[in-house]
């Protein structure tokens, strides 16, 4: 199971992307045990953890992203979402979703958003 995380793209500083993550061939009955999460890279710097939603529906995020960013999941489409507001060029990079599981862990390819100042 791959996933493909989208809705990337350049935005103002100070505009929203809404990003997303189908994981529809992984069962319901796994995909509510499973931690889903969104990292960020930016050039030249490690992965980071940008936030995480639990199976117990209780989240965290970075603090540089509270109050702005908000993680969420479709269970019926199996799928997760990264709602990005008041974008800063500081968030700029490639962001990757991560559906953890019990027996498996799952990453996809990155979607690119760029931040103009």
């Amino acid at each position: 199971v791959q996933l493909q995380a989208s809705g990337g793209g350049l935005v103002q500083a100070g505009g929203s992307l809404r990003l997303s993550c189908p994981a529809r061939r992984i069962i319901l009955s796994v995909w509510g045990t499973c931690i889903m999460s969104w990292f960020r890279q930016a050039p030249e710097k490690e992965r980071e953890l940008v936030a995480a939603l639990r199976p117990d529906g209780n989240s965290n995020y970075r603090d540089s992203v509270q109050g702005r960013f908000t993680i969420s999941k479709d269970n019926a489409k199996r799928t997760v979402y990264l709602q990005m507001n008041s974008l800063k060029p500081e968030d700029a990079g490639v962001y990757y979703c991560n559906v953890k599981c019990p027996s498996r862990d799952y990453w996809g390819q990155g979607t690119q958003v760029t931040v103009s100042s």
